[in-house]
């Protein structure tokens, strides 16, 4: 919901850090990788109880996920690319809650396997849309500048990292947020569904 807003403001300083990446001979892929090698050190930090690390972890990877895109335009989108970004961005979103649960399992299980499997209710929409609008040929007006379609929910990129910081910053109320968020990644899910079966039909 919030994405297309904050593109618009961190466009520059991405695209002025981004020049000076690919001036050094850094690609974008290797921007994906290094993010989420540095994005997986989340879960010792959050299995260890040490929050505020986690959350650098978190916020370094997600600006890296900035970063990598950012480049990619100055060298040339691939599909390749994408798929790299993507994969590894959903596996880095699970991996989130998992560090809660093994935290504190007695606690955050069951809110931490509930988000999880929202997440999968999000993800699975959200790329099944795509590779039918691909071969289709429905472009998305809001955010032509992706390696694929970005459908718009509830929930995206911004809501996602804004509560990942809500649970580093109150580890104490994991389950609730958790569970809050999960209803809305669902209500994204099923609105993403109707949207996406109407389109295509």
């Amino acid at each position: 919901m919030l994405d297309r807003f904050c593109i618009k403001i961190l466009k520059t300083p991405l695209e002025t850090s981004a020049t000076k990446l690919h001036n050094c001979g850094v690609s974008a892929n290797q921007v994906t990788l290094f993010g989420f090698l540095i994005g997986c050190l989340t879960l010792p930090a959050l299995i260890t109880e040490h929050y505020l690390l986690a959350l650098f972890f978190i916020l370094f990877n997600r600006l890296c996920d900035g970063l990598d895109g950012a480049v990619a335009r100055i060298e040339g989108i691939t599909d390749a690319g994408g798929f790299l970004d993507i994969s590894l961005d959903f596996l880095f979103y699970s991996l989130v809650p998992f560090g809660f649960i093994l935290a504190n399992p007695d606690q955050n299980a069951i809110a931490g396997a509930l988000l999880i499997f929202s997440f999968i209710g999000t993800g699975s929409s959200f790329l099944a849309f795509a590779i039918m609008a691909s071969k289709q040929g429905i472009e998305n007006p809001i955010y032509k500048h992706k390696s694929l379609y970005y459908m718009s929910g509830l929930t995206e990129g911004t809501e996602t990292i804004g509560c990942f910081v809500l649970f580093c910053l109150l580890p104490q109320h994991f389950a609730t947020i958790a569970y809050i968020f999960a209803a809305a990644c669902w209500f994204t899910t099923f609105t993403r569904i109707y949207s996406g079966f109407n389109t295509l039909q």
